[in-house]
Protein backbone atom coordinates (compact mmCIF):
# COMPACT_ATOMS: atom_id res chain seq x y z
CA UNK A 1 0.00 0.00 0.00
CA UNK A 2 1.46 3.18 -0.72
CA UNK A 3 0.28 6.05 1.46
CA UNK A 4 1.59 9.95 0.38
CA UNK A 5 1.48 12.99 1.95
CA UNK A 6 -1.49 13.96 -0.57
CA UNK A 7 -3.49 11.44 1.27
CA UNK A 8 -2.66 12.31 5.07
CA UNK A 9 -3.36 15.89 4.06
CA UNK A 10 -6.71 15.01 2.49
CA UNK A 11 -7.68 12.33 5.41
CA UNK A 12 -6.99 15.47 7.61
CA UNK A 13 -9.21 17.58 5.74
CA UNK A 14 -11.95 15.07 5.77
CA UNK A 15 -11.94 14.83 9.18
CA UNK A 16 -11.87 18.75 9.98
CA UNK A 17 -8.23 19.59 11.07
CA UNK A 18 -7.81 21.95 8.56
CA UNK A 19 -11.47 23.42 9.57
CA UNK A 20 -11.28 23.19 13.62
CA UNK A 21 -8.41 21.45 15.41
CA UNK A 22 -5.59 23.80 13.50
CA UNK A 23 -8.06 27.26 14.02
CA UNK A 24 -8.69 26.44 17.90
CA UNK A 25 -4.96 25.30 18.34
CA UNK A 26 -4.17 29.11 16.66
CA UNK A 27 -6.81 31.30 18.62
CA UNK A 28 -5.98 29.09 21.54
CA UNK A 29 -2.16 29.90 21.94
CA UNK A 30 -2.70 33.39 20.85
CA UNK A 31 -4.77 34.15 23.65
CA UNK A 32 -2.82 31.87 26.00
CA UNK A 33 0.80 33.92 24.83
CA UNK A 34 -0.86 37.44 25.28
CA UNK A 35 -2.66 35.98 28.96
CA UNK A 36 0.77 34.95 30.05
CA UNK A 37 3.00 37.61 28.70
CA UNK A 38 0.67 40.60 29.72
CA UNK A 39 0.19 38.99 33.46
CA UNK A 40 -3.08 40.73 33.42
CA UNK A 41 -5.04 38.47 35.26
CA UNK A 42 -2.43 37.14 37.67
CA UNK A 43 0.43 34.33 37.33
CA UNK A 44 -1.69 31.43 37.29
CA UNK A 45 -1.36 29.53 34.19
CA UNK A 46 -4.31 27.25 35.32
CA UNK A 47 -6.53 30.56 34.67
CA UNK A 48 -4.92 30.89 31.57
CA UNK A 49 -5.40 27.66 30.29
CA UNK A 50 -9.15 27.96 30.73
CA UNK A 51 -9.72 31.29 29.42
CA UNK A 52 -7.70 30.32 26.07
CA UNK A 53 -9.67 27.04 25.98
CA UNK A 54 -12.83 28.96 26.40
CA UNK A 55 -12.49 31.73 24.03
CA UNK A 56 -10.70 29.10 21.42
CA UNK A 57 -14.00 26.98 21.68
CA UNK A 58 -16.02 29.41 21.09
CA UNK A 59 -14.57 31.52 18.40
CA UNK A 60 -15.47 28.03 16.68
CA UNK A 61 -18.81 27.99 16.68
CA UNK A 62 -19.03 30.74 14.31
CA UNK A 63 -18.40 29.40 10.44
CA UNK A 64 -16.60 32.36 9.86
CA UNK A 65 -13.57 31.93 12.00
CA UNK A 66 -12.51 28.98 9.54
CA UNK A 67 -13.71 30.03 6.21
CA UNK A 68 -11.48 33.09 7.06
CA UNK A 69 -8.65 31.21 8.32
CA UNK A 70 -8.82 29.25 4.87
CA UNK A 71 -8.68 32.04 2.55
CA UNK A 72 -6.39 34.32 4.93
CA UNK A 73 -3.66 31.85 5.24
CA UNK A 74 -3.20 30.51 1.94
CA UNK A 75 -2.96 34.14 0.92
CA UNK A 76 -0.11 35.34 3.86
CA UNK A 77 2.04 32.38 2.50
CA UNK A 78 2.55 33.54 -0.76
CA UNK A 79 2.47 37.52 0.15
CA UNK A 80 5.42 35.90 2.44
CA UNK A 81 6.91 34.26 -0.25
CA UNK A 82 7.26 37.07 -2.67
CA UNK A 83 8.47 39.20 -0.09
CA UNK A 84 11.45 36.88 0.86
CA UNK A 85 12.19 36.38 -2.74
CA UNK A 86 12.18 40.62 -3.21
CA UNK A 87 14.60 40.43 0.31
CA UNK A 88 16.68 37.93 -0.94
CA UNK A 89 17.20 39.31 -4.21
CA UNK A 90 17.98 42.71 -2.65
CA UNK A 91 20.60 41.30 -0.29
CA UNK A 92 22.26 39.75 -3.04
CA UNK A 93 22.70 43.00 -5.85
CA UNK A 94 22.24 45.98 -3.66
CA UNK A 95 25.58 46.86 -1.21
CA UNK A 96 25.07 46.53 2.48
CA UNK A 97 25.26 50.06 2.54
CA UNK A 98 22.25 50.96 1.06
CA UNK A 99 20.41 48.35 2.71
CA UNK A 100 18.50 51.17 5.20
CA UNK A 101 16.51 52.72 2.85
CA UNK A 102 15.41 49.34 0.91
CA UNK A 103 14.79 47.97 4.35
CA UNK A 104 12.00 51.08 4.71
CA UNK A 105 10.66 49.91 1.46
CA UNK A 106 10.30 46.05 2.53
CA UNK A 107 8.44 47.58 5.67
CA UNK A 108 5.94 49.23 3.26
CA UNK A 109 5.53 46.65 1.09
CA UNK A 110 4.38 44.23 4.22
CA UNK A 111 2.26 46.54 5.20
CA UNK A 112 0.24 46.93 2.18
CA UNK A 113 0.54 43.46 1.63
CA UNK A 114 -0.95 43.06 5.02
CA UNK A 115 -3.63 45.25 3.88
CA UNK A 116 -3.82 43.25 0.89
CA UNK A 117 -4.78 39.68 2.36
CA UNK A 118 -6.77 40.71 4.81
CA UNK A 119 -9.13 43.03 2.19
CA UNK A 120 -8.99 39.78 -0.83
CA UNK A 121 -9.52 37.30 1.92
CA UNK A 122 -13.17 39.27 2.95
CA UNK A 123 -13.80 39.95 -0.61
CA UNK A 124 -13.09 35.83 -1.19
CA UNK A 125 -16.38 35.43 1.47
CA UNK A 126 -18.44 37.99 -0.03
CA UNK A 127 -18.25 39.62 3.17
CA UNK A 128 -18.37 42.80 1.36
CA UNK A 129 -20.91 41.90 -1.25
CA UNK A 130 -19.44 43.86 -4.32
CA UNK A 131 -17.12 43.34 -7.22
CA UNK A 132 -15.89 47.22 -6.48
CA UNK A 133 -12.55 45.59 -5.51
CA UNK A 134 -11.94 43.20 -8.37
CA UNK A 135 -12.82 46.07 -11.07
CA UNK A 136 -10.80 48.74 -9.30
CA UNK A 137 -8.63 46.89 -7.06
CA UNK A 138 -5.54 46.72 -9.76
CA UNK A 139 -5.79 50.13 -10.68
CA UNK A 140 -5.64 51.68 -7.11
CA UNK A 141 -2.71 48.98 -6.51
CA UNK A 142 -0.92 50.62 -9.65
CA UNK A 143 -1.83 54.17 -8.62
CA UNK A 144 -0.09 53.60 -4.99
CA UNK A 145 2.66 52.08 -6.46
CA UNK A 146 3.36 54.93 -8.97
CA UNK A 147 2.78 56.98 -6.07
CA UNK A 148 5.44 55.45 -3.89
CA UNK A 149 8.04 55.26 -6.52
CA UNK A 150 7.84 58.75 -7.28
CA UNK A 151 8.51 59.52 -3.52
CA UNK A 152 10.80 56.97 -3.57
CA UNK A 153 12.91 58.25 -6.33
CA UNK A 154 12.53 61.56 -5.06
CA UNK A 155 13.64 60.94 -1.65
Amino acid sequence: MVFDIATLLNQWESIGVFDFVLPFLLIFSFVFGILTATNILGKNKGVHIIIALVIGLMALRLPFVSDFFTQVFPRTAIAISIILVAVILTAVFIPKEHWGGWAIGFYSLGGIAAILVIFNSFNAMNYFGSTWWSDWGGMIIGALLLVGVIIAVAV
